[in-house]
């Protein structure tokens, strides 16, 4: 009788159930993913079509798929106009600072509070650093105003108290606006952001932890040899799909910050966008500039994925 050797021997497959005795015993999850399904559809996928209005001449009248063809006439309008330089480089400055620089703050929470032993001040720790999150663009900004107002904020009556002036108006002042943005991005995020590492954290195996206090390793040792490149993966998903919005800065913030004062820093593709668009009715105009945005978001993130995963085998496919 003729012995099949290990190397040709083929790979066991597991077998799938069928389709209609998977929906049978697991009905109440595909219940459940119905309404992700549904809001993907009409709110991510559907509005897709939207973007042929970056190659129409839109008009009420005829409609998005009756109006005029135009070509790559607004593209052509946006890269030769005089706001395109400043625009796309405050747009970078912004979404660099949110994407790169605020990127490791969470990840030093998320070691920090992996460290606290008191389970109470832990969870009090980490309810009072997410629960900025929760708050809209609009009561953090007011807030801001009332903080840095000028004689009668908070932040000029301390520098008055230690014989300043008290007079500064931070946010008419161009010098100041990345600054106020960065900390008011990092309040509000820091805490939430810092979630998903901690759970990455909690499925680090313990008995690493044992082997390295028996080498007699320091808590610092023991989060740079052991737990940062145990969430190794984790951090590189995430960091490649925060590239994904470096050209956008996010509307919200930005337009509520800017002031006559700092424009030349606030304005950006976002705010552009809304604008152009909203504001002066060029719909088609303000489509193709979003247009540009998500395609350059996606060649990123997919420039980023393939380096990422030749270089650290950590990818998103």
């Amino acid at each position: 009788m003729r012995v099949r050797s290990a190397q040709n021997a083929k790979p066991y497959k597991v077998r799938k159930k069928p389709l209609k005795t998977r929906l049978k015993h697991y009905w109440p999850l595909y219940v459940m993913l119905i309404p992700c399904i549904v809001y993907f559809i009409f709110i991510r996928y559907v509005p897709i079509a939207g973007n042929v209005l970056a190659f129409k001449d839109y008009s009420f009248r005829k409609g998005i798929w009756g109006s005029d063809w135009v070509g790559l006439r607004y593209f052509k309008t946006f890269f030769s106009s005089y706001d395109c330089a400043r625009l796309i480089k405050n747009t970078l400055a912004v979404g660099f600072m949110k994407c790169i620089l605020e990127f490791p703050f969470a990840i030093v929470l998320a070691l920090m509070l992996n460290e606290i032993r008191n389970m109470k001040f832990k969870k009090i720790t980490q309810t009072i650093t997410y629960m900025p999150h929760f708050l809209s663009s609009v009561i953090i900004v007011t807030m801001l105003q009332r903080l840095l107002a000028p004689y009668t904020g908070l932040l000029n009556q301390a520098i008055s108290a230690l014989g300043g002036d008290g007079s500064t108006f931070f946010l008419m002042d161009a010098d100041y606006f990345y600054q106020i943005l960065f900390g008011m991005d990092i309040w509000r995020n820091i805490g939430w952001d810092s979630i998903i590492f901690l759970a990455a954290i909690s499925g680090v195996d313990m008995e690493l932890y044992e082997a390295a206090e028996i080498d007699g390793c320091s808590k610092l040792k023991k989060m740079w040899h052991i737990t940062i490149p145990c969430i190794r993966g984790t951090i590189g998903l995430l960091f490649i799909m925060g590239v994904g919005g470096l050209l956008s800065s996010g509307f919200e913030q930005i337009w509520l910050l800017r002031t006559p004062g700092n424009a030349s820093l606030a304005d950006t593709l976002d705010t552009y966008v809304v604008k152009v668009g909203l504001q002066g009715g060029q719909f088609g105009y303000a489509t193709a500039i979003g247009l540009i945005q998500g395609v350059v978001g996606l060649v990123l993130v997919v420039t980023c994925n393939k380096i990422s995963k030749k270089l650290t085998e950590v990818s998103l496919w």
